[in-house]
């Protein structure tokens, strides 16, 4: 069997199966008490949900603005409202517990054992690095500003 290589925010026909399900509805729907302009079925075709995450999968990889993302997906502003919708039905975290209970059957997570590290200080060895500050040219005292009348 042919193993398939995927890039980083492709979709992969496994996980759709996975999370097809969770998608929410967006709202494609007629409100019943507005009047609109065209009939039903008339105007642009809903997007589907999997191109949708697709596009919102790569800008959220790669980083890109909304509006830089390709338009195989669709426009940028369609996929950030989508986005925001679904992150507001909590879509992309449940999507996330799932994996997180998925991989926890596979490998195990250590549910009792957490660790975090973060340090915010200077480089201990920038100064001999790169040399004094050159606004700083070894001057003893204070800095003053000159007041005049």
């Amino acid at each position: 069997m042919e193993k398939k290589s995927y890039k980083s925010w492709t979709i992969s026909d496994e996980f759709w199966e996975k999370v097809k399900s969770a998608v929410p509805d967006t709202g494609t729907k007629r409100e019943p008490n507005k009047t609109y302009q065209h009939k039903p079925g008339q105007g642009r075709k809903p997007i589907p949900p999997r191109k949708i995450l697709a596009g919102i999968l790569y800008v959220l990889r790669t980083g890109c603005q909304w509006k830089a993302a390709p338009k195989e997906y669709a426009s940028g502003s369609s996929l950030h409202r989508y986005f925001q919708a679904w992150t507001k039905a909590g879509f992309f975290l449940k999507i996330w517990q799932m994996g997180l209970g998925e991989y926890d059957e596979l490998k195990g997570i250590q549910w009792e054992w957490q660790c975090g590290d973060g340090r915010m200080v200077k480089a201990p060895l920038a100064r001999e690095a790169v040399g004094p500050n050159p606004t700083d040219r070894g001057k003893m005292g204070t800095k003053r500003s000159v007041w005049t009348d």
